[in-house]
């Protein structure tokens, strides 16, 4: 069979990885709720109309009032299934009362020929009204039409008890009818959800890794050009010094490939320390003095993980969008938080000039603050500066059932 070929994903929409699909194949055969309960609403329907059948064909009628009797039937079950079809009730209000006027004749007319054997028909007649009409008049034309089943056994000539089993019969079935279709619809609400879910876990899951790239590419990206920028100058006057800044150059690649296989295996860990002293070596080696001050230790590994990206995303706008001569690090701790804070002169107009292509740094790293109860603000200040603040909690609960995931790759290569 030939295959059809691939469509271009729509503009401006976030597509599923490959597989995606399948998932979503396997999601729906591994949860057949709502085929089954619609199944046990139909088999539950044909059940009292078989029931109803055998009370009316052992009336002894002639055949043509049994054919009679099969075929209204069949009309019943056929109105029925649409008035418990999902949206029955929001379907136009000429369609709904045509549909009920039809199942209220063929549940009393045919009282007239098969007496009280057809009075099972009424619980049909009560659940299509609980489910197509407004709550307060259908629950009173849902008691109107249990009440007139006392009826039909009385001109029978039968006796109160009976008249008073196919009255509760009549509610009963009515319930039981209405009940089961909103059963069928709830189930489908939630199976409808359950696939929701699991595609917004793949965007989750995406939007994380292109989030966790920004964060870690960014500043090693500009690292590495700067730092490039610097060899080409170097190399005719000092060839020793541009030896040692290939050296520097090599040593932050090796560390962003490490860092792109991390996220990849879902395991990253970031060192604070580590962060500032990477982000010192690259400001001195932009002409940038430094003035740095860490007077925190062991921090919560999750804390510490955000303020590193923290320290990266804040020096990255650094080298990238001002022209900077002085940056000052602090990370310093306060009653029951962390506080970095990062500010550099340098951010007139006249700075350097932004990226072409623009970023969403600062909003990726104030989401990830708010997930741990933290906040991030940035801003210029009087005097041509600007200042990067994060805030974040001194400790945060243990997650449940953390591990680290099978598989991590380790951090150096």
């Amino acid at each position: 069979m030939k295959a059809s070929a691939p469509r271009e994903p729509r503009a401006g929409l976030v597509q599923p990885p490959a597989g995606a699909g399948d998932t979503d194949t396997r999601i729906n055969q591994a949860l057949p709720g709502p085929r089954l309960a619609r199944v046990i609403l139909r088999v539950a329907l044909l059940s009292y109309l078989f029931i109803t059948a055998l009370n009316v064909i052992s009336t002894g009628l002639s055949p043509a009032a049994d054919v009679g009797a099969i075929l209204a039937l069949v009309a019943v079950f056929l109105i029925q299934l649409r008035h418990s079809a999902p949206g029955a009730g929001r379907r136009p209000g000429r369609e709904r009362f045509l549909t009920l006027g039809a199942q209220m004749l063929l549940t009393y007319l045919p009282i007239l020929v098969y007496h009280a054997q057809w009075g099972a028909l009424g619980g049909f007649l009560s659940g299509s009204l609980l489910l197509l009409l407004p709550p307060r008049p259908a629950w009173c034309l849902y008691a109107a039409v249990g009440l007139s089943m006392f009826l039909p056994p009385l001109l029978d000539g039968r006796s109160i008890v009976d008249a008073i089993y196919l009255c509760q019969s009549t509610l009963l079935t009515g319930l039981i009818v209405y009940g089961l279709t909103h059963l069928a619809e709830v189930i489908q609400e939630v199976h409808d959800a359950h696939g929701e879910l699991a595609r917004l876990a793949v965007v989750r899951e995406r939007l994380r890794f292109a989030r966790d790239l920004h964060d870690l590419l960014g500043f090693s990206l500009s690292a590495i050009t700067l730092k490039s920028e610097l060899v080409h100058r170097l190399i005719p006057l000092h060839p020793e010094r541009a030896v040692q800044e290939v050296d520097d150059i090599l040593t932050i690649s090796r560390q962003s490939l490490a860092d792109v296989r991390r996220v990849a295996s879902g395991f990253r860990n970031m060192s604070l320390a580590q962060e500032v002293t990477s982000a010192e070596s690259v400001l001195n080696a932009a002409d940038v003095t430094v003035e740095v001050e860490v007077s925190v230790r062991d921090l919560d590994r999750r804390v510490e993980n955000v303020l590193a990206a923290v320290v990266r995303e804040a020096v990255t706008n650094v080298l990238r969008h001002s022209k900077a001569a002085h940056c000052t690090i602090r990370v310093v701790a306060e009653p029951g938080a962390i506080v970095l804070s990062v500010v550099n002169d340098g951010s007139s107009p006249g700075g350097r000039v932004p990226s072409e292509h623009g970023g969403n740094g600062l909003e990726n790293l104030a989401l990830r603050l708010r997930e741990i109860g933290g906040n991030l603000t940035s801003g210029a200040l009087p005097g041509g500066t600007f200042r990067v603040r994060a805030v974040a909690p001194a400790s945060l609960p243990a997650p449940a059932g953390a591990e680290r995931p099978t598989g991590a790759v380790p951090d150096t290569l």
